[in-house]
């Protein structure tokens, strides 16, 4: 089998001290390791001086989602045993796609009560304890406001510290509500980078994807093309697109934030190269050999061995040994990983 195909092509070892348990304070404060694909110069920084990498004429995609407070803790009202729910599509008004702990416990049909007013019942069972789920509630509250009411920040399972300040999982430009996992890339901008990138001459432009659990299930398959992807929602407007496809024809650089931003662009040319306006569902997997047909540089997070992300990110380096050797160099240098770890830009 080919090399790049095989799941543990992709394994790197990682000390369980360089998993970031809490953000870094400020927000760009965290080490930025960059990489330039043409020279393979390395140098190490911090995220602030991402000032000095991204020039005049650059376009930078964010992707503007909102995590939900989506980790809910109920229990079946048959026998009271606890349920924790982790919302991860919604499907229409009522009903979601969940993953359920313990699934176990779970038949179709069970009920289970969070509080007086909000309820919900199995419908359906799936695989790595999926669920769907139906809500009933028996007030005048919507839904979201129920929500705000019993749901917690979904933070990744490695996370074991308490978040002090629930904000600290939301980028600062996050505006539409629908993920269960934040687009982490971005949580090292603060409003004041992002003016100072504005009066450098850098343009910002959003995007939407709705980041499901999905994105950070392990792949299980040794063959990876054996490893389904999630479906996520995703949307870009025509002006956003006009302006990706006006940088292109000029020749300026687009620039992702997160690889979320990067399966959103990836997913939605057409076949003349052109970015279109669109809102749908994508289950785009990005691994080596893959030519990028919109983005130029990545700004990301240090991702999980063996996970489609740094399979992702192995097909932009162009170079899995690379890909490997640069993280090896991470925890060398002790940079701290995943979600509320620290950055790496590849140009």
């Amino acid at each position: 089998m080919q090399r790049e195909l095989l799941k543990s092509t992709y394994y790197y070892d990682l000390p369980e001290e360089l998993i970031a348990q809490t953000p870094v304070e400020p927000r760009d404060h965290s080490k930025l390791l960059c990489f330039n694909r043409q020279t393979q110069n390395i140098q190490h920084n911090h995220f602030y001086d991402i000032l000095n990498f991204l020039k005049k004429g650059d376009l930078l995609v964010v992707n503007n989602t909102k995590v939900l407070p989506a980790r809910l803790f109920g229990y079946k009202s048959t026998t009271g045993a606890k349920i924790e729910i982790l919302l991860q599509k919604r499907i229409d008004l009522h009903n979601w796609e969940v993953i359920a702990k313990p699934a176990k416990r779970l038949s179709v049909g069970t009920e289970i009560v969070f509080n007086e007013n909000i309820r919900c019942f199995v419908v359906e069972k799936g695989d790595y304890g999926s669920c769907k789920i139906c809500f009933d509630y028996k007030d005048s509250k919507t839904f979201e406001e129920h929500l705000m009411e019993i749901g917690t920040m979904p933070l990744p399972p490695y996370i074991k510290e308490k978040l002090k300040d629930q904000n600290r999982y939301q980028t600062v430009y996050a505006k539409v509500e629908g993920s269960s996992a934040a687009p982490t890339a971005g949580l090292h901008f603060t409003p004041q980078l992002i003016e100072q990138l504005k009066e450098k001459g850098v343009e910002i432009v959003e995007v939407l994807l709705h980041v499901g659990l999905g994105t950070f299930r392990p792949v299980k398959e040794d063959n990876i093309l054996n490893h389904e992807m999630h479906s996520e929602y995703f949307e870009i407007t025509q002006e956003v697109a006009d302006k990706i496809n006006c940088a292109k024809k000029e020749g300026r650089r687009i620039v992702a934030v997160g690889t979320t931003s990067v399966r959103v662009l990836e997913s939605g040319y057409d076949e003349n190269g052109l970015l279109k306006a669109q809102k749908r569902e994508t289950q785009i997997f990005l691994y080596p050999p893959y030519k990028f047909k919109i983005v130029d540089a990545l700004i990301t997070n240090f991702h999980l061995p063996e996970s489609t992300l740094i399979m992702l990110v192995s097909a932009f380096i162009g170079d899995i040994d690379k890909t490997l050797e640069l993280y090896k160099l991470a925890v060398d240098k002790k940079y701290r990983f995943f979600s509320f770890g620290d950055a790496m830009l590849i140009e």
